[in-house]
């Protein structure tokens, strides 16, 4: 038995990743518009017809875009929970109804129109042969989640979009083969940045913000174990950050604490990463 996996694109813009097991094809995110993940899917050979399940982390934009239209249009179940649902219709409603041509008129047509399913943050349920584990992040969302999902092959984390790194984050994400890990801004970079308000770079410096470079690096070594073999550096900043910039900070982390059985790569927001196969 094989897994596949794909980011297919992350970043400030729009993030999706794509995880393919025997008994199932999982989108994790949808935050480009729906064309944009058919042609990002078609580019490593699939397409949105045969996907199993949308999973959300949380309802900022660069998450669900293309959420409603892409799970409305191919009949995608979509897995969340309450908070990030209500946020989901609401921010689809008062943000971007024009835009996609959707009829938002009710919220309650798209509590019905969309095959919800609704989780407890902490809660773990099975999808075919996989097992999806949700643990609570520190960001300024409604109830933002990350995911351990759990193969045959190998366990897949993601912890992006937090704004400083939990025990229980930790905890949860320990157990991964592969790591999709928020490296968002040089901090340096982001204070300098003349196009940043005040009260943005505070957010994003926050402990409900994002991750600095240095902060996921630290992450990174208390989450090393034997068993991490694959680390994705996600959500990085195309104003404030430069991806040679995150790669350097973690590779000497890496070299550091001895980590070299690790294979790092950085995740684009424009090109969808080379599929890993386990």
């Amino acid at each position: 038995m094989s897994v596949k996996f794909t980011i297919l694109g992350s970043g400030s813009s729009g993030n999706c990743a794509y995880i393919e097991t025997d008994g199932a094809r999982v989108l994790v995110d949808a935050g480009f518009s729906p064309r944009q993940i058919r042609q990002r899917l078609a580019s490593i050979g699939r397409t949105p017809e045969n996907l199993s399940a949308i999973l959300i982390t949380h309802e900022h934009s660069d998450h669900i875009s293309g959420l409603l239209g892409i799970a409305d249009k191919f009949h995608i179940p979509v897995y969340c929970n309450r908070a990030t649902q209500d946020a989901t219709i609401w921010t689809f409603k008062q943000k971007w109804s024009k835009k996609t041509n959707l009829a938002l008129e009710s919220a309650d047509v798209w509590h019905s129109r969309i095959d919800w399913h609704i989780f407890n943050t902490g809660d773990t349920f099975k999808l075919a042969d996989v097992s999806i584990e949700t643990f609570s992040i520190p960001h300024d969302a409604q109830d933002p989640v990350g995911y351990l999902i759990r193969t045959a092959a190998g366990n897949f984390g993601f912890a992006t979009d937090l704004g400083h790194v939990t025990k229980l984050v930790l905890d949860r994400i320990r157990p991964a083969n592969v790591l999709v890990l928020e490296s968002n801004h040089d901090v340096k970079m982001l204070q300098d940045c003349p196009r940043r308000a005040w009260s943005l770079k505070q957010r994003i410096l926050g402990r409900h913000g994002h991750l600095s470079n240095v902060a996921a690096a630290e992450a990174a070594a208390q989450i090393m174990s034997a068993e991490l073999r694959h680390l994705y550096l996600a959500h990085l900043s195309r104003e404030c950050n430069k991806p040679e910039l995150a790669e350097e900070v973690m590779s000497e982390q890496l070299h550091h604490i001895g980590a070299t059985h690790v294979t790092m790569q950085i995740a684009r927001q424009d090109t969808p990463c080379a599929t890993l196969e386990l």
